[in-house]
């Protein structure tokens, strides 16, 4: 076993897993430090401190040593996985100048000038200025920029947290390709930082000296220092192998690196994610993602706080089944399940439109959710099944539209994330699809897929695809029944599909009175 096994550490929203695996995916020990996902100084902010972030995966490593058979010297190699689109701005020393600005971040800049010259004009043409605005607007680097010029004055270097960690580790500045994702000025077909004269620069200013350098997925980010060994417990010299962002991690750990197999995130942003060699934006002017598999897209759409809609009905309507479960020791998922299965496929003609928080394009930033149908009949069992369902119709419509664009259809599907633990919701979203639809063999497929990232960087599998083959597998494979995807077909054509086109001028109506009462101009 010496030599052959991975750690892969896996900075998540909720918590932080230290893994071990061998070359074949097996799980050989883990170790779980939850931690508090942001702290909210102000309505939609979202921040943490970044010595949080380090020092729950100091906690983590050395936890999972302390629990496990296998010594420190047996690994190989570690590599790095983290949530997306967490920005911390550092000064020469490495030490962070604010707290940093995590994903779930709603803040936005207004009013700044648009993106001039040429790129303008195009912009105009296209009718794509509006999308440029709300990327702008979204930019964290322009709020610390116009809000607090003193700490963007100060930055030597503006990180993501993967990168911010991967300093931690190894003392240099340096991050992965495959965990670029983000309002950063990010060339996402060349797959490294754009040309100087990209409109990108415009959008979001920023002196390119403070973005780190850049290694691809399965290179060496660098050694494991004596000061990051002291405080892990990891051997000083291993190597870090970079990986990619979480999500590009779970669609090669879930075994998804053929363009034919939809790879379904059940976490708190719902998304489907294909892998393909050609760069494809399935929304104009929305990139691909890096893959974790180097020179490879992953061409996503998001639902965002997606199954996040499931925490929230168990938070609020959800205490008969969570008490059920603490009295009877066993976990809460059992009990909604047999809430699913209590209410008909098609819950009797409710739907729901998961679009809680606003997207880019699809949907537009004056989305909201919706759920209409409701009559005497419906009950809470309904209403958990219409969310379920309802992020089944919003992520089957983005697998077909990525379908439309890339030419490839899908032909099946593997699930991940904390949703795909409940065999009724697999079984819905296969019968939804009609596509059998697979549990991968292990629930971390986000840490399995940065352990494949290592495992190939490190020379112990061959390539890719080598790898993927020998360290995934399906566990549980859900069949869809024919009856069933006949009544969710209908619905998904007759009814959800044309929800938002209907609803979307009431929607844009609630934005402009919204606007209006806070003061503001309405946003586009």
């Amino acid at each position: 076993m010496a030599g052959e096994v991975l750690l892969a550490i896996d900075n998540g929203t909720q918590s932080v897993r230290a893994l071990l695996f061998d070359l074949e995916g097996r799980l050989l020990g883990k170790a779980r430090v939850p931690i508090k996902p942001y702290v909210a100084p102000q309505p939609g902010w979202a921040e943490q401190d970044p010595e949080y972030f380090w020092q729950a995966l100091c906690q983590a490593t050395r936890q999972l040593f302390a629990e496990t058979a296998i010594r420190p010297e047996a690994v190989a190699g570690v590599t790095l996985t983290t949530q997306r689109s967490t920005l911390i701005n550092v000064d020469r020393a490495g030490k962070p100048l604010r707290p940093a600005i995590v994903w779930l971040d709603q803040r936005r800049t207004e009013g700044l000038p648009p993106v001039g010259g040429l790129w303008g004009l195009a912009f105009r043409l296209v009718g794509m200025s509006d999308t440029v605005a709300y990327l702008q607007a979204e930019a964290e680097a322009n709020w610390i920029r116009t809000q607090q010029p003193e700490v963007w004055a100060a930055t030597h270097k503006y990180l993501f947290l993967s990168g911010y960690l991967t300093y931690r580790l190894t003392g240099r500045f340096v991050d992965s390709v495959g965990c670029q994702v983000g309002y950063v000025p990010f060339d996402y077909k060349r797959l490294t930082w754009a040309r100087s004269w990209d409109w990108k620069w415009q959008a979001v200013p920023l002196d390119p000296a403070i973005l780190p350098d850049l290694v691809p997925p399965a290179g060496v980010l660098g050694q494991i220092t004596a000061e990051a060994a002291a405080a892990t417990g990891l051997p000083e010299g291993l190597p870090l192998i970079a990986a990619a962002a979480d999500k590009a991690c779970e669609v090669i750990g879930s075994g998804c690196l053929e363009p034919h197999i939809g790879c379904l995130s059940y976490g708190t942003t719902a998304t489907i994610n294909t892998t393909h060699r050609r760069y494809i934006e399935v929304i104009p002017l929305i990139p691909p993602y890096p893959s974790a598999v180097p020179g490879r897209y992953s061409l996503e759409i998001q639902i965002y706080r997606g199954y996040w809609m499931v925490s929230w009905f168990k938070e609020e309507f959800g205490l008969r089944e969570i008490l059920l479960a603490e009295e009877q020791g066993v976990e809460p998922e059992t009990f909604f399940d047999d809430l699913v299965r209590a209410a008909p496929p098609g819950s009797q003609g409710l739907v729901l439109q998961p679009f809680w928080s606003p997207g880019l394009r699809v949907p537009g930033p004056e989305a909201r959710g919706a759920i209409i149908g409701f009559n005497a009949a419906h009950t809470r069992a309904h209403v958990y099944r219409a969310i379920l369902e309802g992020l089944a119709y919003a992520l089957r419509e983005g697998k077909e539209r990525t379908e439309r664009r890339s030419g490839v259809a899908v032909t099946e599907l593997r699930v991940s994330g904390g949703g795909s633990q409940s065999d009724a919701a697999m079984q819905l979203t296969a019968d939804v699809f009609g596509l059998p639809t697979a549990r991968p063999h292990t629930y971390e497929t986000s840490g399995l897929g940065a352990a494949i990232d290592a495992a190939v960087g490190l020379g112990l599998h061959p390539d890719f695809e080598t790898a993927v083959r020998a360290m995934t597998r399906k566990g549980r494979v859900f069949e869809p029944d024919a009856a069933t995807h006949t009544i969710y077909n209908e619905l998904y054509e007759r009814v959800y599909r044309p929800l938002y086109g209907r609803l979307r001028p009431l929607y844009e109506a609630l934005q402009t009175m919204a606007a209006l009462h806070n003061g503001r101009s309405p946003a586009v």
